[in-house]
């Protein structure tokens, strides 16, 4: 059993979750959040996470949540659950937010093209798909909103 944050120093909780369960797959995971967004929800299933609760959770309901995770068991944060459904699926491909995340620090499209080993043509194209499916004015309002659904 582990309890993993979301945002750990250095490391992303899912990514952290699904290496965990490569090596071992028995490991049952719970992830606290102060990031509830549907996309990290949504990601942290995809990854076989079986509990997914925002910090604000009580200790005693903390150690009662652990102990139905470690049993076997999901638990998600109804609130979390509900706001994932209705939020939908991201409409990135997982190249696109890969660019768009790689952007998100203002790096300029050479740089993000040499990070992501594609062409700098590519990297515009992915980052203009990017922002148009979001309805955004330029790739850092992309970033932003993307971010703030938790689809990057």
């Amino acid at each position: 059993m582990a309890v993993l944050d979301l945002e750990m120093p250095g490391a992303d909780g899912v990514r952290v979750a699904t290496s965990l369960r490569a090596e071992l797959p028995e490991c049952r995971v719970l992830i606290v959040t102060s990031h509830g967004r549907p996309g990290h929800l949504k990601r942290a299933l995809e990854a076989g996470v079986r509990g997914f609760v925002p910090k604000t959770v009580s200790a005693q309901r903390l150690a009662e949540i652990i102990r139905t995770v470690h049993a076997g068991n999901r638990y998600v944060d109804p609130e979390l659950a509900a706001d994932a459904i209705s939020a939908g699926d991201s409409p990135l491909t997982p190249r696109e937010a890969e660019v768009l995340e790689l952007a998100a620090d203002g790096a300029p499209v050479a740089e993000i093209a040499e990070r992501a080993a594609l062409s700098q043509g590519t990297v515009r194209n992915y980052l203009s798909s990017a922002v148009s499916k979001l309805g955004a004015e330029n790739r850092h309002t992309a970033v932003r909103l993307a971010r703030l659904r938790g689809w990057v």
